[in-house]
């Protein structure tokens, strides 16, 4: 990766946003489940889902062609365990990531590097696990810094 991602969220209506990628896409309609929104798209639990799962392919992805292994394919399927913390907020306290490889294991001579490697190649994943720090700050419509 070249440059630190960046993306742009423009508000549309209640709790309706576009998500602006750059030029090179189409902006994404985000939006929260019912009864807080409609679910006219997918929601920010599902962003991060997304995000994991995609990280982790990709780098089972980059795995198997760096051991030469031919899986015929990798899909995923992705949850998260939503809770309450101490303070009664909504948490992600748990994602599971389901990943499917659609060659069998004996056809794959170097499957066990694989599987010792890929998720460290994995950006996302490691790290939410770890924790990621997020600054936060507000400006009011002047651009003076409320936070």
């Amino acid at each position: 990766m070249t440059t630190d991602p960046t993306i742009r969220i423009r508000h549309v209506e209640d709790f309706k946003f576009l998500i602006d990628f750059g030029p090179a896409f189409e902006d994404l309609q985000v939006d929260e489940a019912p009864p807080i929104g409609r679910g006219d798209g997918p929601f920010p639990e599902q962003l991060l889902i997304a995000g994991v799962a995609n990280c982790l392919v990709a780098s089972m992805t980059f795995a198997l062609g760096k051991f030469r292994q031919n899986a015929r394919g990798v899909d995923a399927q992705a949850s998260c365990v939503i809770g309450r913390n101490a303070e009664g907020r909504l948490r992600v306290q748990e994602i599971d990531v389901a990943i499917s490889l659609r060659a069998e294991a004996a056809e794959m001579d170097r499957i066990d590097r694989v599987l010792e490697q890929f998720e460290r190649f994995c950006t996302v994943s490691e790290s939410v696990k770890l924790g990621v720090p997020v600054t936060v700050s507000v400006r009011d419509g002047a651009g003076q810094r409320l936070k």
